[in-house]
């Protein structure tokens, strides 16, 4: 829908774009390139990465920018980039086992087979606001990692937590999916029933919030009591990109890509779940987003209890994708006018023909 059914029409909406640009061509702070913004706004670069689909940090960055800081807007930016792009080729499946971890976290068990990595991580201080001034000069690199902090290969691949619970037979089993190939959700919608896929890479590109938002809803009680949740793991990491040679057609690995992967641990009790068992869900999303890739496993593990009976898969599918509700809301402030007075004229047509205007039900002696 266009505006030109406003005064001014397109004269009215270059103008209004042009101050846009000028505003933030002129701004008083310096220009932000593209490198800047990824070494300053990493987690903002990756969320635009994840809602987007396209796994790219420049052109992230360069949509950051151009959106003015709107994670949402950056990502419609990259998704619109995205269709204009060939498909040259489709990436063989990768075992998440192969991330070299850069952060791990077990919150289910002290000691867990492997170390626990901290990484880069804000989540063990306080939250006060800093508002020291930055040095003038660029401050020195960072100096080469000591020998305590370097880590074997062993310990960048620990094992995963799952399967120390899969080794004292306290998970339950699941058969795999008849799923292949999976659903690829850039090609077509995804409608309920789905593909466990279909679920998992809706949420794998959905509005961070939004998903955040359905999960918490997900675990209260009626009573607005929390239910219990307990994270098996959490991972954020390197994971290899691989394509198939077109002349040799052996797989070559052509990149690496970070990912965040997360393990949801479910205490089963309901009537007809075996109760001596956990159940487990399943979150690996772009980029280092750890809200996204734990709603992820929570709602997974949800999704496959309770999804088919109830309005869950249905909310997932349909509503966390951010470019389809932002761009309902968007909409709303484009001209409506005419639908509107349509409306007026309604109403006063009934109070003209003497139509009751009473609410049915109530008493109107």
């Amino acid at each position: 829908m266009g505006y030109s059914g406003a005064r001014g029409g397109l004269e009215a909406i270059l103008a209004a774009e042009r101050l846009v640009r000028d505003a933030r061509d002129h701004a008083p702070a310096p220009w932000a390139s593209t490198d800047q913004i990824t070494g300053r706004f990493r987690l903002a670069v990756d969320r635009v990465q994840g809602e987007a689909g396209l796994y790219h940090e420049p052109t992230a960055a360069d949509a950051f920018r151009q959106a003015e800081g709107d994670t949402l807007e950056a990502a419609h930016l990259v998704r619109a980039h995205r269709s204009t792009l060939p498909r040259l080729a489709v990436s063989e499946p990768v075992d998440p086992d192969e991330m070299v971890v850069l952060r791990r976290i077990v919150p289910a068990h002290r000691t867990p087979d492997g170390p626990q990595l901290l990484g880069r991580t804000t989540d063990y201080t306080g939250r006060q606001l800093e508002r020291e001034t930055p040095p003038a000069a660029a401050a020195p690199p960072p100096s080469e990692p000591t020998a305590a902090a370097e880590r074997s290969a062993q310990q960048r691949h620990p094992t995963r937590f799952s399967a120390f619970l899969r080794s004292m037979d306290l998970l339950v089993e699941h058969p795999p999916p008849d799923d292949t190939p999976p659903f690829d959700v850039t090609r077509r919608p995804a409608r309920p029933p789905a593909p466990r896929s279909a679920v998992l890479a809706s949420m794998a590109r959905a509005e961070t919030g939004a998903l955040v938002g359905l999960w918490y809803r997900s675990i209260l009680g009626p009573d607005g009591d929390i239910h219990e949740v307990t994270l098996g793991e959490v991972r954020h990491g390197h994971l290899p990109l691989r394509v198939r040679h077109p002349h040799t057609g052996n797989p070559v690995e052509i990149g690496r890509f970070r990912a965040t992967e997360t393990e949801a641990i479910e205490d089963l009790d309901g009537a007809d779940e075996d109760r001596t068992r956990f159940d487990v869900g399943y979150g690996l999303c772009f980029g280092h987003n750890e809200r996204k890739a734990i709603a992820m496993a929570n709602l997974d593990i949800a999704c496959r209890r309770f999804g088919r009976t109830g309005p869950l898969e249905q909310l997932l599918l349909l509503t966390t994708d951010g470019l389809d509700s932002a761009g309902f809301l968007e909409h709303l402030k484009l001209p409506h006018y005419v639908t509107f007075r349509s409306m007026v004229e309604r109403k006063q047509a009934m109070r003209a023909t003497g139509v009751s205007t009473e609410p049915p039900g109530r008493d109107c002696r």
